[in-house]
């Protein structure tokens, strides 16, 4: 079994739990549910407390009464916001096309300097790379979820940002391989591979499917790969490295989500409260 603690934040695990179970619940999720769903990945109860506050105070879940007047908590727009925005990249089945980029371009003012860390954090963590000091680029589909973004955290005051096309000096693959640091985003889909690909060979070995036991071992695969497609854009297959494992870690995913989600889910009712 997994270690939870090494690879896996409680946190981290919440915001999951949510994304693939807890916002189509039909009212909010009583907190006694929170603690037996973390516990089936092996987070104990202070731990599920402790971080359940600190996503409290980050805005994202927001204290609700069950209809029978339980503790629970359900998610805040934003953070609806998010996880619809991720949906789109977490769950992309298709191979990314070349539709061009977007580029964002900020300018921010030295006392503010604190706000350009921000944007820079934020742009990265989006998917975005570096083309050159202030003007950062990625693939042209990610254009609605940075505004979003920028609009959420009311930055948007500080960027403009721009479609456009690659038109040269150096071949577009050499361009990208400066903006993104290839190499590192291949160890990520390869460490995935190293923890998820032999648990979907046990599930493809079985023809059972146990709810509790699928609803784990998919938390825990999603909880895995939700970051990924954040620190790899999805660029073109022509402008990557040749056998790109993102290919063959968004396969497995794919097939895991496939085979344990809906099985997952049975578990992951809520019990009355």
């Amino acid at each position: 079994m997994i270690n939870v603690s090494d690879q896996h934040a409680p946190r981290s695990l919440i915001v999951t739990l949510y994304g693939a179970y807890g916002r189509f619940a039909p009212g909010p999720v009583p907190v006694a549910e929170l603690i037996r769903l973390l516990a089936a990945v092996g987070v104990d109860a202070p731990s599920v407390r402790s971080s359940v506050s600190r996503l409290k105070r980050r805005g994202l879940l927001v204290p609700a009464r069950t209809a029978r007047g339980a503790a629970g908590y359900e998610l805040s727009s934003d953070a609806r916001q998010l996880l619809d925005d991720g949906d789109r990249r977490i769950y992309a089945t298709a191979p990314p096309r070349d539709e061009g980029w977007v580029l964002a371009v900020f300018s921010v003012p030295e006392s503010e300097r604190q706000k350009r860390h921000v944007l820079r954090s934020r742009l990265s963590g989006l998917g975005f790379g570096t083309a050159a000091p202030g003007v950062w680029i990625a693939p042209a589909r990610l254009y609605e979820e940075t505004r979003h973004t920028l609009e959420r955290l009311r930055l948007d005051g500080y960027v403009d940002l721009f479609r456009g096309e690659h038109l040269g000096f150096a071949p577009t693959a050499d361009a990208v391989a400066r903006w993104w640091d290839l190499a590192g985003i291949a160890k990520q889909h390869e460490a995935f591979l190293d923890r998820h690909a032999p648990v979907l060979r046990s599930w493809e070995e079985r023809t059972d499917t146990p709810p509790e036991a699928a609803y784990r071992d998919y938390l825990l695969a999603l909880d895995s790969w939700r970051h990924l497609p954040y620190a790899d854009p999805g660029l073109p297959a022509a402008l990557l490295p040749p056998d790109w494992p993102g290919t063959r870690s968004a396969a497995v995913f794919q097939a895991l989500h496939e085979r344990l989600r809906d099985a997952g889910a049975r578990y992951a009712a809520p019990e009355p409260a």
